[in-house]
Order: structure tokens, then C-alpha cells, then sequence
């Protein structure tokens, strides 16, 4: 399965186990994969939309490869040691990063 892909079974996940998202805050992650598309996530409302191209402001942008975005979603990349080598770049709030990489963790672990 292609990350993209893994990154939509996690939104229909979320939005079938919605109370794990239920108390976070509105808000949108985007990832610029420098070797494929720019997709966003969007967390609304307790529910979890996903989104092609850039379609709303972002409150956190992660760059990176397709295959290193694949690590991360298997959690075979720590995004903290991908950010401080240069395989992560991330603008805007940072703490949204490992905040998202927690959230993909938790919905991972469901079958």
C-alpha cells in the first residue's frame, strides 16, 4: 500500500473510531512530498477529512519524501531524529508534528 493510501485508511479509521479525535482542535496537517503530490489532513469537528493539494491553510507542513513518509506511518522513522537529520522539514508548529505522529500510532494499532 502506497503512503498516500495508508494516510486514507487512517482518516476512514479516524472517522470510524472518532472518539480518539473527538477533543483535539480544528486543525489541518499537510505534507509536501517532494517526490509525489501535496496532500492535507484535516481534523474538524471530530471528524477527519482528507484532502488533495492544498485546499486550506495549514497549521503544520511536513516535508519529506514519499519513502520517508512511508517510514514514519510503519513508525520505523522517530520524526524527532528525521527533523534534527534533514530527512523531516516542518514549518509551523512543530509540536503538531509529534502530536500527528502520536494520532497515526494509535490509529495504526486498530485493525
Amino acid at each position: 500500500m502506497s503512503p498516500i493510501d495508508e494516510l486514507k485508511t487512517i482518516v476512514d479509521k479516524a472517522n470510524r473510531y472518532p472518539d480518539l479525535i473527538e477533543d483535539e482542535k480544528d486543525r489541518v496537517f499537510q505534507f509536501d512530498l517532494t517526490d509525489a503530490a501535496t496532500i492535507q489532513i484535516e481534523l474538524k469537528e471530530g471528524r477527519a477529512f482528507f484532502l488533495e493539494g492544498i485546499q486550506k491553510e495549514a497549521d503544520v507542513i511536513l516535508k519529506l519524501s514519499e519513502h520517508h513518509l512511508e517510514k514514519l506511518l510503519a513508525d520505523d522513522l522517530n520524526a524527532t531524529m528525521a527533523f534534527m537529520t534533514g530527512q523531516l522539514k516542518v514549518e509551523g508548529k512543530i509540536g503538531l508534528a509529534l502530536k500527528l505522529q502520536e494520532l497515526v500510532r494509535t490509529y495504526q494499532e486498530l485493525v
